[in-house]
C-alpha cells in the first residue's frame, strides 16, 4: 500500500484519541466507528510502521516507547493541521493583497473612487491600483483582477460583465473650426486622427451608411497624426484640437456636456458599443475571498449601459 493509500491524518487522529481517552470503546463514540474497527485501524498502523504502538490487556493500554514518540509527534501534526485549516478558513473574510490592473479611463473614473469605500468594507486588504490601456498578462503581470474593454481573445479567464459603452466619434470646436466638420465619412480622408501607440482589436471607425436595403456599415479612419499609449491621453489631445478621436461616451460625457468636445458623425454611428469586463483567473478550488469581494464590489456599483 502506498502512502497515497492511507488517510495518515486520519490514523493519526484515531491513534491520538485511544490513547487521550484510554481504550478503544472511548475513542471509537469520539471518531463515530465502531471498537472492532478502531482495533483493526490501529493494528494497520502498527503493521505500516513495523513496531508496536501499545501494549493491549484487558484493562488498560500502555504505549511502547516507540508509541509514545509517534503520539508526541502525531499530537502536535494535528494540530498544525487544524492551525492550517483554520488560517485557510480565515480566506473567507476577504484579507491579503489584492493586484487590480485597468484601462486609465475606468480606473480613473469608475475604479479610484470606489477604493475608499472597499477598502473600508474590507479592511484586512490592500491594493496595488494599475492603470494602462496595454492588454496585460495576469500571469506574468501577477495581477488578481484587471479590467478589459472590448473583445476578449483569451477563453481560458473567468469573466464577469460590468457593463457596455457606446462609442463617439469626438473633436474639439477649435478642430472644426480649422478644419470643417466632415458630413460623411469618405471625408476623414482628409481630416487628423488620433490613434492608439497599442494594437487595436478593430482598426477602422464604423459609420452607417446608404439607407433602406442599401444600408451597410462601413469602416473609415482618418490619417493618424498622433497616437497615444491610453484614452485618457487620447481625451487630452482631443481636447487640445489635435484631431478627431473615438472614445468610450461615458470618457468624453462630461466633456460633451461643456462643449469643449463635439460628437461627429453622430447621425451614422451605428450605435457600436464595447463591453467592459473584469477578468481574472480562474482555477479548480474556489476564488481568493479578496478577488470575489473586490469584483463583486465594483459590479454592484458600476452602472454603465449601452447609452453611457
Amino acid at each position: 500500500m502506498t502512502r497515497t493509500d492511507v488517510n495518515r491524518a486520519a490514523e493519526m487522529e484515531v491513534f491520538a484519541r485511544v490513547v487521550d481517552l484510554g481504550g478503544f470503546t472511548a475513542a471509537a463514540r469520539a471518531c463515530g466507528l465502531t471498537p472492532s474497527g478502531v482495533s483493526k485501524l490501529i493494528t494497520r498502523l502498527e503493521t505500516r510502521l513495523g513496531t508496536r504502538l501499545i501494549h493491549r490487556s484487558t484493562r488498560r493500554l500502555n504505549l511502547t516507547p516507540e508509541g509514545q514518540a509517534f503520539y508526541a509527534r502525531a499530537v502536535r501534526i494535528l494540530g498544525e493541521m487544524e492551525e492550517a485549516e483554520r488560517e485557510a478558513s480565515a480566506g473567507a473574510t476577504p484579507r491579503g493583497h489584492l493586484r487590480v490592473n485597468s484601462n486609465v479611463p475606468f480606473g480613473m473614473r469608475h475604479l479610484i473612487p470606489l477604493v475608499p469605500e472597499f477598502l473600508a468594507a474590507h479592511p484586512g486588504v490592500t491594493v496595488d491600483l494599475v492603470l494602462s490601456d496595454a492588454v496585460v498578462d495576469l500571469m506574468e503581470e501577477r495581477a488578481d483582477v484587471a479590467i478589459r474593454t472590448g473583445p476578449l481573445r483569451d477563453s481560458s479567464l473567468m469573466i464577469r460583465k460590468l457593463g457596455s459603452t457606446r462609442m463617439v466619434v469626438v473633436a474639439s470646436p477649435a478642430y472644426l473650426e480649422r478644419h470643417g466638420t466632415p458630413g460623411h465619412p469618405d471625408e476623414l480622408a482628409r481630416h487628423r486622427g488620433i490613434g492608439w501607440t497599442f494594437p487595436r482589436a478593430i482598426g477602422g471607425w464604423p459609420f452607417r451608411t446608404g439607407g433602406g436595403i442599401d444600408e451597410q456599415i462601413e469602416e473609415h479612419v482618418p490619417p493618424i497624426v498622433a497616437r497615444a499609449s491610453n484614452g485618457d491621453a487620447a481625451r487630452l489631445l482631443a481636447l487640445g484640437g489635435v484631431g478627431l478621436a473615438r472614445l468610450a461616451r461615458f470618457q468624453v460625457e462630461t466633456d460633451i456636456a461643456a462643449g469643449a468636445l463635439v460628437p461627429v458623425l453622430d447621425h451614422m454611428n451605428p450605435g457600436g458599443s464595447e463591453d467592459i469586463h473584469a477578468v481574472y483567473l480562474g482555477g479548480p478550488g474556489p476564488l481568493p475571498a479578496r478577488v470575489r469581494a473586490f469584483v463583486d464590489f465594483v459590479a454592484g456599483r458600476c452602472q454603465l449601459s449601452d447609452a453611457s
